[in-house]
């Protein structure tokens, strides 16, 4: 196999994956009332320590206006709450509320549950991890903050 084949193949995986995960997050996030870019979002907040709604937006590849709108829907639900930003005062941080945290914590135990990855021995899936995160951070923009680690110096700047 050539390295474009190779290379189309290994995307056409992703895809699979991409679908298969999020065809067990749409069930869950069914049930609980939420649409799969809300199930998203909490998964993404509960990867964070701080999270503005900008940096938000910026992860869910959306306007700020939608990430706000999308805000404002968990908010009323009791799920996320906003705080102000412990350096800037300008922003607030969104966290998710006790209520937030047990749908967080069930939609984490779902996909970890059903995840595709569970099929492999855990030495196959710490290659698999280390691989994919040298691909994903390879892949950002020079700067750009790895997702998950305490990001509000840069989003200070913004």
């Amino acid at each position: 196999m050539d390295d474009a084949r190779l290379n189309e193949e290994l995307i056409d995986c992703l895809f699979a994956i991409r679908t298969q995960v999020h065809g067990e997050l749409k069930d869950l996030a069914r049930e609980a009332g939420l649409t799969d870019t809300q199930t998203d979002v909490l998964w993404r907040l509960s990867r964070a320590e701080e999270m503005t709604a900008r940096r938000l937006s910026d992860l869910l590849q959306c306007d700020a206006s939608t990430a706000t709108s999308m805000i404002d829907r968990l908010e009323k639900r009791g799920l996320v709450r906003r705080v102000p930003h412990p350096s800037d005062r300008r922003a607030k941080v969104i966290q998710l509320t006790p209520e937030g945290c047990a749908l967080r914590d069930r939609v984490i135990e779902h996909t970890t549950q059903h995840s595709p990855f569970a099929r492999l021995d855990r030495e196959s899936r710490l290659r698999l991890h280390a691989l994919l995160r040298e691909v994903s951070d390879g892949a950002r923009p020079a700067g750009e903050p790895t997702p998950g680690k305490n990001n509000h110096d840069k989003e200070q700047q913004q």
